[in-house]
């Protein structure tokens, strides 16, 4: 039998959540409930879902932005959205389908009819969700579910937020993700850390890739990037750092 479908419910109502996860879970499904848009983040990006079911009116942090982050994080950039909301206004709707909800709820819903929709949800992201557990660049293959990271089939030891960092960058293949993008993927919104603090991580990342470790490359002024082809980036990097040095 295959584990049970993780899901986040994001909800300031303790009735409706409480009736939300009893429902839920009388489902099959295991399930986790925050009051505010802050705890409810933290749950998604500690442990990605396999679906967060999200209120749009909360306190500290709104369903909206919510939505945004999820979809910014590339941990969770695939996780399926079902956005619970009493506002049924079609600007809401638009906006919410524009900041990455899969599906739009107004309350009061039908439990049968919610949990339908949850169903239909996790059928149609069954292919994205196992690619989110398994991730893959050169010689790196990382399992989202363990935590766990290995390099041309060794486990690495690396630190969660390490781990995270790595992640990260693999997700965003060959595209730069600025200290910011990954203090938030890392760490999460509560938590603020210099970039400095980013650049010692990176650092030792690259220490543990040993040979490989130009696969992550600093851009100047921006952030970091992970290639495949490390060779081509540091051929050119030096090229660039020649060029410099005789401009100077």
């Amino acid at each position: 039998m295959s584990a049970s479908k993780q899901i986040v419910i994001i909800e300031d109502e303790p009735d409706l959540a409480e009736l939300l996860q009893y429902n839920l879970q009388r489902a099959g499904y295991q399930v986790q409930t925050a009051a505010d848009g802050v705890l409810g983040l933290k749950l998604v990006l500690d442990q990605p879902p396999d679906l967060v079911v999200l209120d749009l009116m909360l306190p500290k942090v709104s369903g909206f932005e919510v939505a945004r982050q999820i979809r910014t994080s590339p941990l969770t950039s695939g996780v399926p959205i079902l956005m619970l909301t009493a506002r049924a206004e079609e600007i809401d709707q638009v906006t919410g389908f524009k900041v990455g909800a899969d599906d739009y709820v107004t309350k009061p819903c039908s439990m049968k009819v919610l949990v339908a929709r949850v169903e239909s949800l996790l059928r149609r992201s069954r292919s994205v969700g196992q690619e989110l557990r398994v991730i893959e660049a050169g010689p790196l293959e990382g399992d989202l579910t363990t935590h766990e990271m290995k390099l041309d089939g060794v486990l690495m030891k690396l630190t969660l937020t390490e781990f995270r960092l790595l992640v990260a960058m693999m997700r965003s293949k060959g595209k730069v993700l600025s200290r910011e993008d990954l203090m938030y993927t890392a760490m999460g919104p509560a938590v603020m850390v210099t970039a400095r603090t980013i650049d010692v991580h990176v650092a030792s990342i690259r220490k543990k890739l040993g040979i490989h470790g130009p696969m992550i490359r600093t851009i100047r002024g921006v952030g970091y990037m992970i290639t495949e082809t490390p060779e081509a980036f540091e051929s050119e990097d030096a090229e660039a750092a020649d060029a410099s040095t005789g401009q100077e």
